[in-house]
């Protein structure tokens, strides 16, 4: 992801224009960007502007040093998780297959 694009559009949320927090802004999204690959495993794809926004929002999120996460931002990276892992609807059907072959196993 192009951090110089996010940290402009960071800026832009916070209301900040001159260049003073620019290293910490640029750690915050480059913590941000690790831990929703790495931790929750989220695929992130540039070229998608939903996924830039998310990273905008949730680094603004963690400026703002919000102790609980809204819930807009925890239904953004649950579906941002469950498309990354794939169709949900796959999922199921694995799901409840394996629950099938489970059962008859006991």
């Amino acid at each position: 992801m192009d951090t110089d694009q996010l940290l402009e559009l960071l800026k832009l949320k916070l209301g900040i224009s001159t260049t003073l927090r620019d290293k910490p802004l640029k750690k915050i999204l480059d913590a941000v960007i690790s831990e929703l690959t790495q931790t929750f495993g989220v695929e992130l794809d540039s070229n998608r502007a939903d996924h830039e926004m998310f990273v905008v929002d949730f680094a603004a999120y963690r400026y703002e040093g919000g102790v609980d996460m809204p819930r807009h931002l925890q239904w953004r990276l649950h579906n941002l998780q469950v498309s990354s892992k794939g169709d949900a609807s796959d999922v199921e059907s694995r799901n409840h297959h394996d629950s099938k072959e489970n059962h008859w196993d006991r």
